[in-house]
């Protein structure tokens, strides 16, 4: 693998979004990094050890944004999290499938919904979205989360609110499993599994990875160039790079094998046991 690079020659960045640090350095010529977490930084609440002093090593020389797809928590949870591996993140550089969703909500003026999520994610999207009514009385959607406090109350509301054709039914992702250091766990695709065969439909929109709407401005921000997403999924996370036309690192850390990358069209940028690697070359 290529030594590391610095380069200090800076984007202008758009009219009134400026990167996170000024004068940011490259490592590879990449100057953003957008991490998955679960199996990239961390698996559950094991940190990644090589993936950690990676981040660490090179905080001071690139941007770093982190990118889960997990609606099972808030912010401020992964930020403690992050805080807790000696990452210093910010609200700022953590991206989510929140943020196209508040925003498709208001874009079509739902201000009624009903959450099949946990307390955690329900406090989050209220805060995200103050206006936004939680509740199954005249509710105008369904959003669908990970909802790790599940219960058959919150099936059967959410079953017959679907059944109503004017009800919009909407998924803050696609993956079918949350991964776990026992094994993985049903996500919010295999959810949407058990709703088909209930009631016979599906999400109208699903956010999160792989829509690159789930990387917000950044796209703007910096060249494409310049940007790198590196994470353990296929589906998800190469599939948003392949969307975005960013470049991709695959970490074996997580889901992944290597052995599954037989047939992609489309080979990562770079393929590493997981990002320890990457500062194996000198950071």
């Amino acid at each position: 693998m290529p030594c590391f690079e610095r380069n200090r020659r800076a984007a202008p960045p758009a009219a009134h979004h400026k990167p996170l640090r000024a004068n940011p350095g490259t490592i590879l010529g990449k100057r953003c990094f957008v991490l998955d977490l679960d199996g990239t930084v961390y698996l559950g609440d094991r940190p990644i050890k090589g993936a950690v002093e990676f981040i660490r090593r090179a905080w001071g020389t690139c941007d770093f944004y982190f990118l889960s797809n997990n609606t099972s928590r808030g912010p401020a949870a992964y930020i403690k999290k992050l805080e807790g591996m000696g990452i210093p993140a910010e609200a700022g550089q953590l991206l989510s499938p929140t943020l196209p969703l508040v925003a498709y909500l208001r874009e079509t003026g739902i201000e009624r919904a009903y959450l099949v999520g946990n307390r955690d994610y329900g406090a989050a999207l209220a805060e995200a979205m103050p206006e936004l009514r939680l509740g199954p009385e005249d509710a105008q959607a369904v959003i669908l989360a990970y909802d790790t406090e599940l219960t058959y109350e919150k099936l059967r509301i959410s079953a017959h609110l679907l059944q109503k054709p004017e009800t919009v039914y909407l998924a803050t992702h696609p993956d079918l499993v949350c991964p776990d250091p026992e094994g993985p766990l049903p996500d919010v695709g295999s959810f949407t599994a058990l709703y088909e065969k209930a009631v016979g439909r599906l999400p109208e929109r699903i956010f999160g990875k792989p829509d690159p709407a789930v990387l917000g401005p950044l796209p703007a921000l910096y060249p494409h160039e310049t940007m790198v997403i590196a994470g353990d999924r296929l589906s998800t996370d190469k599939k948003l790079a392949d969307n975005a036309g960013i470049d991709f690192i695959l970490v074996l850390s997580g889901e992944a094998k290597e052995e599954d990358l037989r047939g992609e069209e489309r080979l990562p940028w770079r393929t590493v046991r997981d990002l320890g690697e990457l500062a194996e070359d000198g950071v």
